[in-house]
């Protein structure tokens, strides 16, 4: 059995400490060192796992090489609140063929993530 933990790398860890908290409920369960600044943040969303490591300079690649696509209940409701946590709204949101609503977001430091809602069968 294999386990995916997706991790970002971040110049900024406080700031997207803040915007997962604030956006998707994220809850600490993890700090390392335990005191002082972490070099490791671990969040629970749901029932997934996102790791946040400190980097001072994390650099910066010409395409993102992840995409983090996270279920909420509302996509609509959660756009609003994108931008006053720093985040950005890309795209959407849309009712796509496959019966999801999605919308295109970036994190503050411009990682990418899907907002995603089924839609409800008609």
């Amino acid at each position: 059995m294999s386990t995916i933990q997706p991790v970002i790398i971040t110049a900024d860890q406080e700031v997207l400490l803040g915007f997962y908290t604030k956006l998707f409920g994220a809850e600490e369960i993890f700090r390392v060192p335990a005191e002082g600044p972490a070099f490791y943040l671990g969040l629970r969303i749901g029932d997934t796992d996102l790791g946040l490591v400190a980097k001072t300079n994390p650099g910066t690649g010409a395409a993102p090489r992840i995409l983090l696509s996270i279920g909420v209940d509302d996509v609509d409701e959660m756009l609003g609140r994108v931008t006053a946590l720093g985040g950005s709204v890309r795209g959407g949101p849309n009712d796509m063929p496959w019966g999801q609503r999605v919308a295109h977001i970036q994190d503050p430091d411009g990682n990418p993530l899907n907002l995603t809602q089924p839609i409800p069968a008609q």
